[in-house]
Formats: structure tokens, sequence, C-alpha cells
């Protein structure tokens, strides 16, 4: 029998630990860029999962690889190779043009993975070289490890003692960078793209800085792609599209559609600081989810599909910036590349995202005054239309 809104309410109350800020719809099934509560009502998805459904939902060749790889082998553990693992980790090192790929079971994974594979390969260079400097307003997980590398201690109040050898220094700015870092420097770890944060791209000349910054101190730069890669900014890799490689990359999200996985990849270089037995994994990388992962790895990196992300994005950002001329006094920029665009607030905007979702739009808040807006990126320039009109009827009612 199936359940209502208010019994499934009722039971998550009861029973599932809330830590949660939840919007007050279950829902139930997805076709293409639309989501359906249990009710039936129709939601356009701009949020995509928090940026995880890149080709939509319900989609079919996504659909029939999950299917075929669940009949014939979900889980079979590490000690045994597959042809799906394999798979995906080749086209992760040419796509990269890295050496070696490693996969998880998230972003957070991906990035407890790149800490300790920097940490080791830095003690190779001296026992002190152990400190990792990332961003503040960063997001990088939530285990201890990269709760303690996010820069934002509202997430890390209650949680120490945090782990040792981590500092921040704001984004965007390499003169502060260069005043943390010495020969102690292990590693500069920073989203390409700042999400959770509140859509920060990186500032012309910023990251080619950090590069040559990493370059003069022996350390190591991790970008953090988790939300800004898999094909977000118009490129595969965020990095791409700024001419900078770093020597590791994270990446989860996107990577399988909707199925869980991460994933970190390194140069051969920094390969060689692992050993059987320092690193490991029981269900990452199973051949489920690289099942799944190969469909979009073969998908999304096609020239022309990155070429239409590019397009429509800057259509996007075109009808937010109108949004932004007509409401001056509530939205104050526009941010973002490709399929992550933020529009910048002068209020909380959570308010907001509950009458557009009223309205049969998803979107989201992050940072408290972001509009963030992450969807599949299959939409079309008329998905577009659709929720800047739902927005249009929503903000002069917050508009001064």
């Amino acid at each position: 029998m199936k359940e209502t809104a208010q019994d499934i309410f009722a039971k998550d109350a009861r029973d599932y630990l809330p830590v949660f800020n939840r919007y007050r719809i279950v829902l139930d099934h997805g076709e293409g860029v639309y989501v359906y509560d249990n009710t039936g009502k129709k939601y356009i998805d701009f949020l995509g999962g928090i940026a995880v459904n890149v080709l939509g939902h319900a989609y079919q060749p996504l659909v029939d690889a999950v299917s075929e790889q669940a009949g014939k082998l979900i889980h079979c553990s590490n000690l045994y190779y597959t042809q799906a693992q394999a798979d995906a980790a080749s086209k992760l090192v040419k796509l990269s043009g890295l050496g070696k790929a490693f996969f998880g079971n998230s972003g957070a994974e991906a990035n407890e993975g790149a800490i300790k594979i920097a940490r080791k390969f830095a003690h190779g260079i001296h026992p002190d070289k152990s400190q990792i400097i990332t961003a503040w307003d960063s997001f990088h997980g939530r285990t201890i490890a990269t709760l303690t590398a996010t820069g934002q201690p509202k997430y890390q109040e209650g949680f120490g003692p945090l782990p040792e050898g981590f500092d921040y220094v704001p984004y965007n700015d390499p003169e502060e960078l260069e005043k943390r870092m010495s020969d102690k420097t292990c590693a500069v770890m920073l989203e390409t793209i700042q999400g959770e944060g509140g859509v920060h791209p990186p500032k012309e000349g910023y990251l080619e800085k950090v590069r040559a910054l990493c370059d003069k101190y022996h350390a190591l730069l991790i970008f953090d792609e988790i939300q800004a890669g898999i094909g977000r900014s118009g490129k595969f890799f965020a990095y791409e599209k700024y001419g900078v490689k770093p020597d590791i990359v994270t990446l989860a999200k996107g990577l399988a559609g909707g199925v869980p996985i991460g994933a970190f990849i390194v140069t051969d270089e920094v390969a060689k600081a692992f050993h059987a037995g320092d690193h490991g994994t029981t269900f990452g990388g199973n051949p489920l989810a690289c099942a799944a992962a190969n469909v979009v790895l073969d998908t999304i990196p096609k020239a022309e599909f990155l070429e239409r992300v590019e397009d429509v994005g800057a259509y996007f950002r075109r009808k937010l910036e109108a949004l932004q001329e007509k409401y001056p006094s509530l939205i104050t920029e526009i941010r973002g590349t490709g399929l992550m665009l933020g529009a910048q607030l002068t209020k909380p905007g959570r308010d907001i995202v509950n009458e557009v979702l009223e309205k049969g739009a998803i979107i989201n808040c992050t940072a408290g005054t972001v509009l963030r807006f992450i969807p599949p990126l299959i939409i079309t320039k008329e998905h577009v239309d659709e929720v800047t009109g739902i927005l249009d009827t929503v903000l002069p009612k917050y508009a001064d």
C-alpha cells in the first residue's frame, strides 16, 4: 500500500537521524529533467541531485547498463579484476592525462584518498612535509579529515580535536597563499570552482599562480572537482578551462549518473607513493557502479555534448543576468560557468527556494544567500526559460 507524504514524514521523524533540513515533498520517480512526487505533481529539476544526475532521470542507456550488470555481478571485492572497473579507470586516465585512478564510494572518500596519498608522497621527501593548505569557504566532505580540510568552521564545531596539519587561506588570493607556504607544505587542495561556498570561480591567472607556487615548494596541487567536474563547466575537467593541470584530481557526484562512486586520479610519480595495503575499499569500484560510470564516460566527453553544455550554460547566464537587471536590489551578481551558476542575493534565499518549489521547480540555496543552479547537463534552452519564468513570478515579492 502506498503511503501518504504525511505517513512518510512521520516515519522519517521517528526513525531517521535528523541531519538534513529537508523540503516537504516525497519524490517518487523521474524522467529526463523532471521528477514527480508521490501525489503525481511534476517538478523541473535544476538541482540534479546536487550535481549528480548529469544525464537526467531514467536515462535509458544508464538504466540498461545498471540492469544488465546487476543481472551478472553487483559486487566481488577488489581482490579480483572486473572489466567494468578496468574500462572506467582507463577512460579516466586518458581523459585526465594523469597516471593512475582509484575508485571509492563518495566524494569524501575520494578526497580522503587524495589527502592520504599526498601525505605519503610528501613523507618520502621529508617526514615534516605534512602541511595541507585549503581555502576558506571550501567544502571537501564530512569525514573527520575532509571536514578539517573544509574551510568553514560552522561544519567543524563540536567535532574536535581535528587532525593537525591543515591551514586555510582566502580563495583567489595567491599572495596570502605564498605567505603560508614553505618547504613543509605537502599540498594545496582547492575546488577548481567553489560550490557549497557560493559558486566562486577562479580569477584570471589565479590557478596558474597556485601551480607555480606548488612547483616552487615541491608541493602537490590537488583539484577537488567533485562538483565542478564531469562536464559541468563545459569541459570534462574544469581545470581544462583554465589551462592548469593538477597532480591529483578528485571526482564523484555525476561520475556514475546517480550510482554512488568517487575517484581520485594521480600522476604516475605520485602513484609510486602507494603500495599494496596502503589504501583500500570494500565497495569502491564495484562492477555495478563502474558499469554506470562507463555510460557517463562514453557520453559526456563527446565534443558535441560539451559544446551544448557551454551553449545552454551561456544562455542560462544571460537569462539570470536579465533577472539581475530587473531586480537589482535583490540580485547583485551572477557567478559561475557552464551549468554551474549562482545568483548572489542581498537576503537569505531559503524562502525563495520554497516558493519556487511550490510552483514546480527544484533549485537550491547555498551559503545562505546564493541561489545555486546545477541541473542535469541535458537541459535545453526551453527548460531554462521554464525555470527563469518561474523565478520571475517569485522574485518581485522579495525585491525591495
